[in-house]
């Protein structure tokens, strides 16, 4: 009832701007069409699928792709000009902002959404009750010597752990390596990866002794058959939730989420409205896929930023754990 009400009150403020509308000549009659290309992150992309099927409600006669080849492969087709918008899990890297530049990309950083990467098990398993970043840290390291659980720790039962997590273009492997063990892609090789986070979710579900990490709403939409793993902070065990994502109590797993949209495809009437209207529903939608939504204040913000087309990253020459978005965004407004 909710996405009907939702539905029926969007298409009254299309017809109400269509009528309204001078009739640009990228629409049919006053009706908007055209194509919206997305790719990248795996963890953004439940976000950016309900907004493009919302989208597309509203406006038929508009196609939106959205793909999944991870962070940095949506990256390198976005700077490659073979998307409009990539969906990121992490923020652009120095060396992808020197391609987009060498490439003449120009683009607008626009965050979206809380994410808290939620470490998990296979439900049946009996004795993990909480890990320390510390623990973490000796389990995905490069160097790391731990084979069986009871290499964590001491009355752990003596049988292998078997890792799964997202592959290296991942944004959410980029930021897990960096929050845990200090230094994006610094990681131990022997898991099983990959950039989609449904078979991951396959994987540690059907394995009694997994361990892995990936986006919230895929442990939300499938807790059921996961076990969600506490981290020790300086108050306790904490589990990712919207509360403790959005107050930053899960630490130091929380993060925001963004797109990329390229400056040049804003300039075409289907890209500017989609983006436009993924801001303005970013906070329902985002809640409904099993995310966080980000505060009114960063959301304004990251309107603002929209609709002045500014150029760039906020986040250039910073480490990314532990920031605040409207410190950075305010700051460069």
């Amino acid at each position: 009832m909710r996405r009907i009400q939702f539905l029926i009150v969007l298409g009254l403020m299309s017809c109400l701007s269509l009528s309204c509308g001078s009739g640009d000549s990228e629409t049919e009659a006053g009706v908007l069409a055209g194509t919206v290309s997305l790719d990248g992150s795996s963890t953004v992309f439940p976000i950016s699928e309900a907004v493009a099927e919302e989208f597309q409600a509203v406006h038929p006669k508009v196609r939106v792709t959205v793909g999944i080849s991870g962070t940095g492969g949506g990256f390198k087709k976005f700077y490659a000009g073979e998307t409009d918008i990539n969906d990121a899990s992490r923020p652009i890297k120095e060396k992808e902002l020197s391609k987009a530049s060498e490439a003449k990309v120009e683009f607008v950083e626009l965050p979206v959404a809380f994410d808290g990467i939620s470490v998990v098990v296979h439900p049946e398993n009996p004795f993990i009750d909480h890990l320390t970043r510390e623990e973490l840290k000796r389990i995905w390291e490069p160097e790391s010597t731990v084979k069986n659980w009871s290499d964590v720790r001491a009355g752990w039962p003596d049988r292998p752990i078997h890792l799964y997590g997202p592959g290296t273009d991942s944004g959410t492997f980029d930021y897990f390596t960096e929050a845990i063990n200090g230094k994006s892609q610094r990681c131990r090789a022997d898991f099983t990866a990959s950039e989609d986070d449904n078979v991951l979710v396959n994987g540690i579900s059907g394995d009694v002794d997994s361990l892995g990490f990936f986006g919230f709403a895929y442990y939300i939409e499938n807790k059921d058959k996961l076990k969600v793993v506490p981290i020790m902070t300086e108050d306790g065990p904490v589990v990712p939730s919207r509360e403790t994502i959005n107050n930053g109590t899960y630490t130091p797993l929380s993060r925001p989420i963004f797109i990329y949209v390229s400056k040049s495809a804003a300039a075409r009437l289907e890209v500017k409205a989609f983006v436009e209207f993924y801001l303005d529903n970013a906070p329902a939608l985002v809640a409904d896929v099993g995310y966080v939504a980000l505060p009114d204040a960063v959301y304004k913000l990251t309107k603002d930023r929209f609709a002045r087309l500014v150029h760039g990253s906020v986040f250039v020459g910073k480490k990314t754990v532990g920031l605040k978005l409207e410190d950075l965004l305010s700051a460069s407004s």
